[in-house]
């Protein structure tokens, strides 16, 4: 268990739906070109409009697209090897899921939270998560145990591997809240709950997260063994600990996006 904590939860920050981002700054992240070989080798893996949005959704997630990166449209179509068209249909997807913001008449930007929107992403996932564990209390199967089980494995594994990317050590976290969400039953919360997860990305990149990965793992164990115990205030009560303490490792406040980033090899990373 984390020291200062009596309980161990789970993992990153939360979202609300209905909120506008600012303007990213002129000085944003642009695009540049990369070899046609690697191009190529990427188009060949996605080419539809619904496997491009993943692709960059991925990316985004996984912060090698920081906050404010502008997302031009002529270089993802280098990218992928489709039209502006198609391009275009992705983006908005992505911007309906609160990922990117699209500006007329200058491009698509990855978001970026405010103050604000960041604590409100909390307190939305402080409500959705603690029905969350409810649900998953009331309807887990053994199977349901077992599955989440083995991801903290994934978890511990990643995290004893030094050549592991830490964006892969944090979306691997991420993901233990969205499989809970997803062993509920509950479709549309687990959709709500992935979105929130992945807007916590983007808030943690930008508000430079001090989140120990082997404290959430700790915590994530010891979540789902209070949960066999059938104790479901005791849960609730670990999880929204668990969030409060990856609120509280933000800079909220300070961060802005502070470095510079090839596009185009960011996505073919």
């Amino acid at each position: 268990m984390c020291a200062g904590h009596r309980l161990a939860p789970s993992d990153n920050p939360p979202m609300p739906r209905a909120r506008s981002t600012p303007a990213p700054s002129p000085a944003a992240p642009a695009a540049t070109d990369a070899g046609p070989a690697a191009v190529s080798e990427k188009a060949d893996k996605a080419s539809s409009i619904e496997s491009i949005a993943q692709d960059i959704a991925t990316a985004i997630v996984e912060k090698r697209l920081p906050p404010g990166t502008w997302l031009r449209e002529e270089a993802l179509g280098r990218v992928y090897s489709v039209s502006r068209t198609k391009v275009r249909a992705a983006l908005l997807m992505l911007s309906k899921d609160k990922l990117i913001e699209i500006i007329p008449d200058k491009g698509a930007f990855v978001c970026q939270p405010t103050v604000e929107e960041a604590r409100e992403v909390f307190a939305v996932r402080r409500i959705l998560e603690r029905e969350v564990v409810r649900l998953f209390i009331a309807n887990a199967r053994p199977r349901d145990y077992q599955a989440l089980d083995q991801h903290i494995r994934f978890e511990r594994n990643a995290l004893r591997q030094t050549t592991t990317m830490g964006t892969v050590r944090e979306k691997l976290l991420g993901d233990f809240h969205v499989a809970l969400a997803e062993a509920t039953g509950n479709h549309t919360l687990a959709e709500l709950v992935r979105e929130l997860v992945a807007r916590s990305s983007l808030i943690a990149m930008l508000y430079h997260s001090s989140n120990d990965p082997h404290c959430s793992s700790d915590e994530h164990a010891d979540f789902l063994r209070i949960c066999r115990t059938g104790d479901v205030e005791a849960a609730v009560s670990c999880m929204i600990e668990h969030l409060d303490r990856i609120e509280a490792s933000l800079e909220l406040g300070t961060g802005k996006p502070d470095r510079q980033l090839d596009l185009v090899k960011a996505l073919l990373a």
